[in-house]
Protein backbone atom coordinates (compact mmCIF):
# COMPACT_ATOMS: atom_id res chain seq x y z
CA UNK A 1 0.00 0.00 0.00
CA UNK A 2 1.14 3.57 -0.70
CA UNK A 3 2.11 5.66 2.33
CA UNK A 4 -0.36 8.33 3.38
CA UNK A 5 2.27 11.09 3.50
CA UNK A 6 3.48 10.40 -0.06
CA UNK A 7 2.64 13.16 -2.55
CA UNK A 8 2.01 12.77 -6.25
CA UNK A 9 2.54 15.23 -9.06
CA UNK A 10 -0.44 13.80 -10.94
CA UNK A 11 -3.94 12.73 -10.00
CA UNK A 12 -3.25 9.47 -11.86
CA UNK A 13 -0.94 7.09 -10.06
CA UNK A 14 -0.57 3.39 -9.45
CA UNK A 15 -0.73 1.77 -6.04
CA UNK A 16 0.78 -1.55 -5.11
CA UNK A 17 -1.70 -4.36 -5.53
CA UNK A 18 -2.04 -7.67 -3.77
CA UNK A 19 0.20 -10.37 -5.16
CA UNK A 20 -1.75 -13.62 -5.57
CA UNK A 21 -0.31 -16.73 -3.92
CA UNK A 22 2.29 -18.30 -6.20
CA UNK A 23 0.76 -21.76 -5.84
CA UNK A 24 -2.62 -20.47 -7.06
CA UNK A 25 -1.15 -18.95 -10.21
CA UNK A 26 0.96 -22.01 -10.91
CA UNK A 27 -1.92 -24.44 -10.45
CA UNK A 28 -4.21 -22.39 -12.69
CA UNK A 29 -1.60 -22.21 -15.43
CA UNK A 30 -0.93 -25.94 -15.20
CA UNK A 31 -4.65 -26.72 -15.37
CA UNK A 32 -5.05 -24.60 -18.51
CA UNK A 33 -2.05 -26.27 -20.15
CA UNK A 34 -3.33 -29.73 -19.25
CA UNK A 35 -6.78 -28.99 -20.68
CA UNK A 36 -5.25 -27.76 -23.91
CA UNK A 37 -3.13 -30.87 -24.30
CA UNK A 38 -5.84 -33.35 -23.30
CA UNK A 39 -8.31 -32.69 -26.09
CA UNK A 40 -11.22 -35.17 -26.07
CA UNK A 41 -11.35 -37.77 -28.82
CA UNK A 42 -14.03 -37.92 -31.50
CA UNK A 43 -15.62 -40.86 -29.67
CA UNK A 44 -15.73 -38.95 -26.37
CA UNK A 45 -17.26 -35.87 -27.97
CA UNK A 46 -19.88 -37.87 -29.88
CA UNK A 47 -20.79 -39.85 -26.75
CA UNK A 48 -21.15 -36.60 -24.82
CA UNK A 49 -23.26 -34.95 -27.53
CA UNK A 50 -25.67 -37.88 -27.76
CA UNK A 51 -25.97 -37.85 -23.97
CA UNK A 52 -26.91 -34.17 -24.13
CA UNK A 53 -23.70 -32.87 -22.59
CA UNK A 54 -23.50 -29.13 -23.35
CA UNK A 55 -19.72 -28.95 -22.89
CA UNK A 56 -19.18 -31.67 -25.50
CA UNK A 57 -21.62 -29.94 -27.86
CA UNK A 58 -19.88 -26.58 -27.45
CA UNK A 59 -16.41 -28.05 -28.01
CA UNK A 60 -17.60 -29.92 -31.11
CA UNK A 61 -19.13 -26.77 -32.61
CA UNK A 62 -15.88 -24.93 -31.95
CA UNK A 63 -14.09 -27.66 -33.88
CA UNK A 64 -16.34 -27.48 -36.93
CA UNK A 65 -16.12 -23.68 -36.95
CA UNK A 66 -12.34 -23.83 -36.93
CA UNK A 67 -10.56 -22.98 -40.17
CA UNK A 68 -7.45 -24.89 -39.13
CA UNK A 69 -6.82 -27.78 -41.58
CA UNK A 70 -5.93 -30.25 -38.79
CA UNK A 71 -9.41 -29.84 -37.26
CA UNK A 72 -11.24 -30.61 -40.50
CA UNK A 73 -11.08 -34.42 -40.36
CA UNK A 74 -12.00 -34.55 -36.69
CA UNK A 75 -14.99 -32.28 -37.34
CA UNK A 76 -16.15 -34.39 -40.28
CA UNK A 77 -15.90 -37.56 -38.21
CA UNK A 78 -18.04 -35.99 -35.49
CA UNK A 79 -20.70 -34.86 -37.96
CA UNK A 80 -20.81 -38.29 -39.63
CA UNK A 81 -21.21 -40.03 -36.28
CA UNK A 82 -24.00 -37.63 -35.24
CA UNK A 83 -26.01 -37.84 -38.48
CA UNK A 84 -28.05 -40.93 -37.46
CA UNK A 85 -29.28 -38.99 -34.42
CA UNK A 86 -30.14 -35.78 -36.31
CA UNK A 87 -33.04 -34.55 -38.48
CA UNK A 88 -35.57 -34.88 -35.65
CA UNK A 89 -36.28 -31.22 -35.04
CA UNK A 90 -38.10 -28.26 -36.48
CA UNK A 91 -35.72 -25.60 -37.78
CA UNK A 92 -36.93 -22.01 -37.52
CA UNK A 93 -35.19 -19.03 -39.10
CA UNK A 94 -35.84 -15.61 -37.58
CA UNK A 95 -34.78 -12.39 -39.23
CA UNK A 96 -35.52 -8.68 -39.15
CA UNK A 97 -33.80 -5.35 -39.34
CA UNK A 98 -31.55 -4.30 -36.43
CA UNK A 99 -33.70 -2.84 -33.65
CA UNK A 100 -36.78 -4.91 -34.41
CA UNK A 101 -36.29 -6.83 -31.18
CA UNK A 102 -34.98 -10.19 -32.42
CA UNK A 103 -33.11 -11.10 -29.25
CA UNK A 104 -36.02 -10.13 -27.00
CA UNK A 105 -38.46 -12.04 -29.19
CA UNK A 106 -36.24 -15.14 -29.33
CA UNK A 107 -35.85 -15.14 -25.56
CA UNK A 108 -39.62 -14.89 -25.04
CA UNK A 109 -40.27 -17.46 -27.77
CA UNK A 110 -37.58 -19.85 -26.51
CA UNK A 111 -38.77 -19.57 -22.91
CA UNK A 112 -42.31 -20.42 -24.00
CA UNK A 113 -41.11 -23.44 -25.99
CA UNK A 114 -39.19 -24.87 -23.03
CA UNK A 115 -42.20 -24.26 -20.78
CA UNK A 116 -44.24 -26.72 -22.89
CA UNK A 117 -41.59 -29.43 -22.59
CA UNK A 118 -39.42 -28.73 -25.63
CA UNK A 119 -35.65 -28.30 -25.87
CA UNK A 120 -34.49 -25.29 -27.85
CA UNK A 121 -31.10 -24.43 -29.35
CA UNK A 122 -30.46 -20.89 -30.54
CA UNK A 123 -27.73 -20.41 -33.13
CA UNK A 124 -27.31 -16.66 -33.11
CA UNK A 125 -25.10 -15.07 -35.73
CA UNK A 126 -23.28 -11.89 -34.69
CA UNK A 127 -22.00 -9.58 -37.44
CA UNK A 128 -18.22 -9.41 -37.78
CA UNK A 129 -16.50 -6.10 -38.30
CA UNK A 130 -15.14 -5.75 -41.82
CA UNK A 131 -12.22 -3.81 -40.35
CA UNK A 132 -11.19 -5.58 -37.16
CA UNK A 133 -12.88 -8.93 -38.01
CA UNK A 134 -14.12 -8.99 -34.41
CA UNK A 135 -17.61 -9.64 -33.03
CA UNK A 136 -19.26 -8.73 -29.73
CA UNK A 137 -21.08 -12.07 -29.37
CA UNK A 138 -23.49 -10.55 -26.88
CA UNK A 139 -26.54 -12.73 -27.39
CA UNK A 140 -26.05 -14.59 -24.12
CA UNK A 141 -26.03 -11.23 -22.35
CA UNK A 142 -29.21 -10.09 -24.10
CA UNK A 143 -31.04 -13.38 -23.36
CA UNK A 144 -30.46 -13.46 -19.61
CA UNK A 145 -33.43 -15.68 -18.73
CA UNK A 146 -33.11 -18.17 -21.58
CA UNK A 147 -29.40 -18.72 -21.01
CA UNK A 148 -30.20 -20.00 -17.49
CA UNK A 149 -32.78 -22.47 -18.80
CA UNK A 150 -31.50 -26.05 -18.56
CA UNK A 151 -33.52 -26.99 -21.65
CA UNK A 152 -32.01 -24.21 -23.78
CA UNK A 153 -28.67 -23.81 -25.50
CA UNK A 154 -27.47 -20.50 -26.96
CA UNK A 155 -24.49 -20.43 -29.27
CA UNK A 156 -23.44 -17.01 -30.60
CA UNK A 157 -21.06 -17.23 -33.55
CA UNK A 158 -19.22 -14.62 -35.56
CA UNK A 159 -20.50 -14.25 -39.11
CA UNK A 160 -17.00 -13.81 -40.52
CA UNK A 161 -16.91 -13.45 -44.29
CA UNK A 162 -19.52 -16.13 -44.99
CA UNK A 163 -22.51 -15.54 -47.23
CA UNK A 164 -24.85 -12.91 -45.91
CA UNK A 165 -23.61 -13.04 -42.34
CA UNK A 166 -24.51 -16.66 -41.68
CA UNK A 167 -21.85 -18.23 -39.50
CA UNK A 168 -19.54 -20.64 -41.24
CA UNK A 169 -20.67 -24.21 -40.54
CA UNK A 170 -24.05 -23.17 -39.16
CA UNK A 171 -25.60 -26.07 -41.05
CA UNK A 172 -23.32 -28.57 -39.37
CA UNK A 173 -24.03 -26.98 -35.99
CA UNK A 174 -27.72 -27.73 -36.56
CA UNK A 175 -26.92 -31.43 -36.94
CA UNK A 176 -24.93 -31.50 -33.71
CA UNK A 177 -27.68 -29.71 -31.78
CA UNK A 178 -30.27 -32.17 -33.08
CA UNK A 179 -28.05 -35.09 -32.07
CA UNK A 180 -27.83 -33.56 -28.59
CA UNK A 181 -31.61 -33.83 -28.25
CA UNK A 182 -32.74 -30.32 -29.12
CA UNK A 183 -36.06 -30.64 -30.94
CA UNK A 184 -36.39 -26.96 -31.85
CA UNK A 185 -33.56 -25.12 -33.58
CA UNK A 186 -33.73 -21.34 -33.95
CA UNK A 187 -31.34 -19.55 -36.28
CA UNK A 188 -31.11 -15.80 -35.85
CA UNK A 189 -29.64 -13.72 -38.66
CA UNK A 190 -27.98 -10.33 -38.46
CA UNK A 191 -30.79 -8.95 -40.60
CA UNK A 192 -28.62 -7.37 -43.26
CA UNK A 193 -27.45 -8.20 -46.76
CA UNK A 194 -28.27 -11.66 -48.05
CA UNK A 195 -28.42 -13.36 -44.66
CA UNK A 196 -32.12 -14.06 -45.16
CA UNK A 197 -31.45 -16.01 -48.36
CA UNK A 198 -28.78 -18.14 -46.71
CA UNK A 199 -30.87 -18.90 -43.61
CA UNK A 200 -33.92 -19.67 -45.75
CA UNK A 201 -31.90 -22.48 -47.35
CA UNK A 202 -31.44 -24.29 -44.05
CA UNK A 203 -34.74 -23.96 -42.16
CA UNK A 204 -38.23 -25.43 -42.29
CA UNK A 205 -40.06 -22.27 -41.27
CA UNK A 206 -38.97 -18.71 -41.99
CA UNK A 207 -40.20 -15.97 -39.67
CA UNK A 208 -39.88 -12.28 -40.50
CA UNK A 209 -40.07 -9.74 -37.66
CA UNK A 210 -41.27 -6.26 -38.61
CA UNK A 211 -41.95 -2.95 -36.92
CA UNK A 212 -44.97 -0.71 -37.34
CA UNK A 213 -45.04 3.03 -37.70
CA UNK A 214 -41.52 3.40 -39.06
CA UNK A 215 -42.17 3.25 -42.79
CA UNK A 216 -41.33 -0.42 -42.55
CA UNK A 217 -44.57 -1.57 -44.18
CA UNK A 218 -43.84 -0.22 -47.65
CA UNK A 219 -40.18 -1.14 -47.38
CA UNK A 220 -41.20 -4.70 -46.63
CA UNK A 221 -43.52 -4.80 -49.63
CA UNK A 222 -40.70 -3.67 -51.94
CA UNK A 223 -38.23 -6.25 -50.73
CA UNK A 224 -38.22 -9.82 -51.99
CA UNK A 225 -37.91 -11.12 -48.45
CA UNK A 226 -41.69 -11.37 -48.08
CA UNK A 227 -41.66 -14.00 -50.80
CA UNK A 228 -39.55 -16.17 -48.51
CA UNK A 229 -41.46 -15.52 -45.28
CA UNK A 230 -43.85 -18.16 -43.97
CA UNK A 231 -45.09 -15.70 -41.35
CA UNK A 232 -44.71 -12.03 -40.58
CA UNK A 233 -44.78 -11.03 -36.93
CA UNK A 234 -45.16 -7.37 -36.12
CA UNK A 235 -43.24 -6.97 -32.89
CA UNK A 236 -43.46 -4.29 -30.21
CA UNK A 237 -47.26 -4.23 -30.54
CA UNK A 238 -47.80 -2.66 -27.15
CA UNK A 239 -48.61 0.67 -25.53
CA UNK A 240 -49.14 3.54 -27.96
CA UNK A 241 -47.92 1.36 -30.82
CA UNK A 242 -50.87 -1.08 -30.79
CA UNK A 243 -52.95 0.93 -33.24
CA UNK A 244 -50.06 1.31 -35.71
CA UNK A 245 -49.31 -2.42 -35.40
CA UNK A 246 -52.90 -3.36 -36.25
CA UNK A 247 -52.81 -1.09 -39.30
CA UNK A 248 -49.52 -2.63 -40.37
CA UNK A 249 -51.07 -6.08 -40.07
CA UNK A 250 -53.80 -5.06 -42.49
CA UNK A 251 -51.25 -3.65 -44.94
CA UNK A 252 -49.11 -6.78 -44.88
CA UNK A 253 -52.13 -9.03 -45.35
CA UNK A 254 -53.04 -7.02 -48.43
CA UNK A 255 -49.48 -7.22 -49.74
CA UNK A 256 -49.31 -11.00 -49.29
CA UNK A 257 -52.24 -11.45 -51.67
CA UNK A 258 -50.11 -9.93 -54.44
CA UNK A 259 -47.58 -12.76 -54.29
CA UNK A 260 -47.98 -16.10 -56.09
CA UNK A 261 -48.81 -19.20 -54.07
CA UNK A 262 -45.83 -20.80 -52.37
CA UNK A 263 -44.59 -24.26 -53.40
CA UNK A 264 -45.45 -25.44 -49.90
CA UNK A 265 -49.13 -24.69 -50.48
CA UNK A 266 -49.01 -22.59 -47.31
CA UNK A 267 -50.49 -19.10 -47.20
CA UNK A 268 -48.21 -16.85 -45.08
CA UNK A 269 -49.86 -15.41 -41.99
CA UNK A 270 -49.44 -12.08 -40.19
CA UNK A 271 -49.44 -11.90 -36.39
CA UNK A 272 -48.85 -9.34 -33.64
CA UNK A 273 -46.58 -9.75 -30.65
CA UNK A 274 -45.03 -7.91 -27.76
CA UNK A 275 -41.91 -9.82 -26.84
CA UNK A 276 -41.29 -7.46 -23.93
CA UNK A 277 -44.68 -8.27 -22.38
CA UNK A 278 -44.60 -11.91 -23.60
CA UNK A 279 -47.84 -11.38 -25.53
CA UNK A 280 -48.71 -13.16 -28.79
CA UNK A 281 -45.87 -15.67 -28.35
CA UNK A 282 -48.00 -18.80 -27.97
CA UNK A 283 -49.99 -17.77 -31.05
CA UNK A 284 -46.81 -17.71 -33.11
CA UNK A 285 -45.94 -21.23 -31.94
CA UNK A 286 -49.46 -22.45 -32.81
CA UNK A 287 -49.08 -20.92 -36.25
CA UNK A 288 -45.83 -22.85 -36.77
CA UNK A 289 -47.57 -26.08 -35.72
CA UNK A 290 -50.28 -25.45 -38.31
CA UNK A 291 -47.58 -24.98 -40.94
CA UNK A 292 -45.87 -28.23 -39.97
CA UNK A 293 -49.14 -30.18 -40.18
CA UNK A 294 -49.91 -28.74 -43.61
CA UNK A 295 -46.45 -29.31 -45.11
CA UNK A 296 -46.11 -32.79 -43.61
CA UNK A 297 -49.42 -33.94 -45.05
CA UNK A 298 -48.55 -32.74 -48.58
CA UNK A 299 -44.93 -34.08 -48.34
CA UNK A 300 -43.41 -30.62 -48.85
CA UNK A 301 -41.56 -30.82 -45.53
CA UNK A 302 -39.48 -33.86 -46.56
CA UNK A 303 -39.06 -32.59 -50.14
CA UNK A 304 -37.72 -29.28 -48.84
CA UNK A 305 -35.21 -31.06 -46.56
CA UNK A 306 -33.97 -33.07 -49.58
CA UNK A 307 -33.60 -29.90 -51.64
CA UNK A 308 -31.70 -28.25 -48.79
CA UNK A 309 -29.26 -31.16 -48.60
CA UNK A 310 -28.46 -30.73 -52.28
CA UNK A 311 -27.88 -27.03 -51.70
CA UNK A 312 -25.61 -27.81 -48.74
CA UNK A 313 -23.59 -30.17 -50.94
CA UNK A 314 -22.91 -27.48 -53.54
CA UNK A 315 -22.12 -24.89 -50.89
CA UNK A 316 -19.68 -27.25 -49.18
CA UNK A 317 -17.90 -27.94 -52.46
CA UNK A 318 -17.56 -24.21 -53.15
CA UNK A 319 -16.28 -23.62 -49.62
CA UNK A 320 -13.74 -26.44 -49.85
CA UNK A 321 -12.49 -25.30 -53.26
CA UNK A 322 -12.01 -21.78 -51.94
CA UNK A 323 -10.20 -23.03 -48.84
CA UNK A 324 -7.93 -25.38 -50.81
CA UNK A 325 -7.09 -22.61 -53.26
CA UNK A 326 -5.97 -20.06 -50.66
CA UNK A 327 -4.12 -22.66 -48.57
CA UNK A 328 -2.10 -23.99 -51.53
CA UNK A 329 1.62 -23.23 -51.11
CA UNK A 330 1.97 -21.87 -54.67
CA UNK A 331 -0.94 -19.48 -54.17
CA UNK A 332 0.35 -18.26 -50.80
CA UNK A 333 3.74 -17.41 -52.27
CA UNK A 334 2.38 -15.79 -55.44
CA UNK A 335 -0.77 -14.01 -54.29
CA UNK A 336 1.09 -11.20 -52.51
CA UNK A 337 3.22 -10.37 -55.56
CA UNK A 338 0.15 -10.36 -57.82
CA UNK A 339 -1.65 -8.00 -55.45
CA UNK A 340 1.35 -5.65 -55.56
CA UNK A 341 1.29 -5.72 -59.38
CA UNK A 342 -2.41 -4.85 -59.35
CA UNK A 343 -1.88 -2.02 -56.86
CA UNK A 344 0.92 -0.50 -58.98
CA UNK A 345 -1.12 -0.80 -62.16
CA UNK A 346 1.28 -3.28 -63.80
CA UNK A 347 -1.48 -5.84 -64.32
CA UNK A 348 -5.25 -6.02 -64.09
CA UNK A 349 -7.26 -7.88 -61.44
CA UNK A 350 -8.61 -10.17 -64.15
CA UNK A 351 -5.17 -11.02 -65.55
CA UNK A 352 -3.84 -11.63 -62.02
CA UNK A 353 -6.75 -13.91 -61.21
CA UNK A 354 -6.28 -15.82 -64.46
CA UNK A 355 -2.60 -16.32 -63.67
CA UNK A 356 -3.27 -17.52 -60.11
CA UNK A 357 -5.97 -19.93 -61.24
CA UNK A 358 -3.59 -21.42 -63.82
CA UNK A 359 -0.98 -22.39 -61.20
Amino acid sequence: MAKKDKTYSSALHEQDGITPPEILSTNSANTIKANRKNQPSVKDLVTGIIAGNITSLSRAITLIESTHPKHSKKANDIITACLPYANKSVRIGITGVPGVGKSTFIEAFGTYITSIGKKVAVLAVDPSSTLSKGSILGDKTRMEDLVKDKNAFIRPSASGDSLGGVARKTRESIILCEAAGFDTIIIETVGVGQSETAVHSMVDFFLLLKLAGAGDELQGIKRGIIEMADAIVINKADGDNVKAAKLAKVEFNRALHLYPQKASGWSPKVALSSALKREGISEVWDLIQDYLKATTSNNYFSENRTHQNKFWLLQTIEERLKSNFYNASKIKSTLKSQIELVETGKTTPFAAAEYLLSL
